[in-house]
């Protein structure tokens, strides 16, 4: 199938485009003809890849969030080969969270996930959006010896994520970030064994 490169070439050049579009102006901004112009492809190029404004924007979503799981698993990977200690961890919990820059590639996922309240049609996609980031959690936490690794990885997103949007709000340093997990790493190593936990 000689089209399937530059088939696929398209698709991802429509997709960064979608993202980009979607952190600098919002979910409303989307139109195939933005699209188009930002992406350099054919107005028909959008239609013929993606038939709905839904299926756009659930791919976008998906295809975000599945670059980030794969980069982000490559560094948990890193947690179980280099004896990564508390420190380390709340660095590379940094990384995932800030990156290097405050972008609108940074604001798209939380405007898709806010547009997942509106649109039942993406939650699905949220949720699997979740669930990786709960996998390379749990990963994480795991590779530090935190007990119940499982069970504490989504309340781990939570806080990333709810951190990571009040520096997206408040220009803050990506240090702040770090310096507050660095508090609550302590606790959830330490954390005695509840009344529930096999003796």
């Amino acid at each position: 199938m000689p089209n399937a490169a530059p088939s696929a070439t398209t698709r991802q050049r429509i997709i960064t485009a979608v993202l980009r579009i979607i952190g600098e102006d919002g979910v409303a901004a989307v139109t195939n003809r933005r699209i188009a112009r930002e992406a350099g492809v054919s107005l028909g190029s959008v239609t013929y890849h993606f038939e709905t404004q839904h299926d756009l924007l659930r791919e976008s979503l998906l295809h975000f969030v599945r670059e980030e799981a794969r980069h982000f698993t490559e560094l948990a990977d890193q947690c179980r080969t280099e004896d990564i200690g508390i420190e380390d961890a709340a660095s590379l919990a940094g990384q995932v969270a800030c990156g290097t820059a405050l972008d609108s590639a940074h604001l798209a996922p939380f405007e898709l996930y806010l547009h997942a309240g509106r649109d039942e049609r993406l939650r699905e996609a949220a949720a699997e959006a979740f669930q990786a980031y709960d996998r390379l959690a749990a990963r994480v936490l795991t590779a530090l010896g935190v007990p119940d690794a499982e069970r504490l990885a989504a309340t781990t997103v939570a806080l990333v994520m709810g951190l990571q949007l009040r520096r997206l709000a408040t220009g803050g340093p990506a240090e702040d970030l770090v310096d507050a997990l660095l508090l609550l790493a302590p606790e959830a190593v330490d954390r005695p064994a509840t009344s529930a936990d096999p003796a």
